[in-house]
């Protein structure tokens, strides 16, 4: 097979996986997709962050010897790269920095992290012209801190003892708390909404849309049942907080959100005071990624929609979950509510040029994805993982951590080299019109 045959297999690839993946939002939204589709074709890393299907087409496809029963099915994130950690506030009103963005968690190998994460760091390192050997280097780093932490959740009986937060931290993590620490409610009411006739509603721009009074209807009517989901100890007063003051479309989401219908919601807060008015999120859940790719006819029917699906994830996945995180369904199709909250900061690594500062901050980055794996959250309803994920961990990876942490490392270079060849082919695809919508 000639070199053009093997690209024209793989752009056939990538154009079906993304078709089958992306066919229904596409249909919704060309114009969404068009613009999610110009933002992947920026660069390499942009195109691996919108295509977790092809990623997952890939690693499920291939043999996985480091995993068994049970370390091959807990709660993963599903999408983990650089630019999804961050900060948020917790429910005890703590700052932490972890890992955000759990829209395509579900169950499944916790390798598939592990290497997705590899790939990434991968590819930053060569975007940043660094050599291959640092590159290397830098995701054994990342792996020694996820074994570290795995092998303290061994060693305590508490599996929520461990945070980033302003007091253990230091450099850019420490700055992006810090950063976060600075924002505040009243600011990011004052950007998206105003005050009009002594009540908040919605400023009105491109990415916001007035309600017909029958959708408006639906909507709050999705709203109300969203409010039955949050757990009972962390619902407030009903007879004032989440009194609803403003409803409107919301458009102009990032990469992995193109074309997924979503509300804004204003509502009233803690107190009648203006300040206090809380804004929250509902957007409609898709489909996780691995989950085109796994038989998991038991986890399937375990939820109720994508939305549930999304929720219980994350609150397996994430201790201490924003008190307001909940789930809803319109016309029988899942939506995910949360907060928007102003503290949350993801890590700038514009900055981040140097092997050394990047390696301080990956071996802490390894630490925080062993605590969403290990550390099921004390509020979570699953009950479909019901074992100890460090032992789980521990027992798959037994006098085999060498051979294993080289397996990674050699996934990571190679899968990104991959991925540089994918986006060129990609690239050529789009501006042919090959890839689902116009490129006009």
């Amino acid at each position: 097979m000639t070199t053009q045959d093997t690209d024209d297999a793989r752009t056939d690839t990538i154009i079906s996986t993304l078709n089958d993946a992306f066919a229904p939002l596409m249909k919704a939204d060309p114009a969404a997709f068009r613009v999610k589709y110009r933002k992947m074709a920026a660069d390499p890393h942009a195109f691996y962050r919108g295509t977790a299907c092809l990623y997952y087409a890939d690693v499920t496809a291939a043999e996985d010897p480091y995993v068994d029963e049970r370390s091959g099915r807990i709660w993963v994130h599903g999408d983990l790269h650089v630019e999804n950690f961050g900060t948020y506030l917790d429910s005890d009103g703590r700052l932490v920095f972890d890992v955000n963005d759990f829209d395509e968690a579900y169950l499944g190998s916790f390798t598939w992290d592990l290497r997705r994460f590899a790939a990434s760091l991968a590819l930053v390192g060569w975007q940043k012209a660094l050599p291959t050997e640092e590159v290397r280097k830098m995701i054994r780093t990342y792996l020694r801190g996820y074994l570290s932490q795995v092998d303290h959740y061994r060693e305590v009986a508490d599996d929520q003892d461990f945070a980033l937060r302003l007091d253990n931290t230091e450099g850019p993590i420490h700055d992006a708390l810090q950063e976060a620490r600075e924002q505040s409610r009243s600011a990011l009411l004052a950007k998206s909404s105003t005050v009009t006739g002594g009540s908040r509603v919605f400023r009105e721009d491109a990415t916001t849309r007035r309600l017909p009074a029958k959708e408006r209807r639906t909507v709050e009517k999705a709203f109300d049942a969203y409010l039955d989901t949050i757990p009972a100890d962390k619902r407030f007063d009903r007879d004032l907080f989440y009194r609803v003051h403003d409803i409107v479309g919301k458009s102009g989401f990032g990469i992995g959100s193109a074309g997924l219908p979503a509300y804004s919601v204003l509502v009233e807060g803690h107190s009648e005071a203006l300040e206090n008015d809380v804004l929250l999120s509902m957007k409609q859940a898709n489909t996780p990624a691995m989950g085109r790719f796994v038989e998991m006819g038991d986890v399937e029917r375990y939820f109720d929609h994508e939305g549930h699906r999304t929720v219980v994830s994350q609150r397996a996945l994430q201790v201490h979950t924003d008190p307001l995180l909940g789930y809803t369904e319109i016309d029988g199709v899942g939506y995910v509510v949360s907060e928007v909250s102003p503290y949350e900061i993801d890590l700038d690594w514009d900055d981040l040029v140097e092997p050394d500062e990047i390696k301080a901050v990956v071996e802490d980055l390894g630490r925080a994805t062993a605590k969403i794996h290990c550390a099921s959250d004390s509020d979570s309803d699953q009950t479909l993982v019901d074992f100890q994920v460090e032992d789980a961990v521990e027992k798959s990876l037994r006098s085999r951590r060498r051979e294993f942490t080289e397996w990674v490392v050699d996934f990571g270079i190679s899968y990104a080299g991959q991925v540089r060849a994918d986006h060129a082919l990609f690239v050529e695809a789009f501006r042919e019109g090959r890839v689902g919508v116009s490129a006009t």
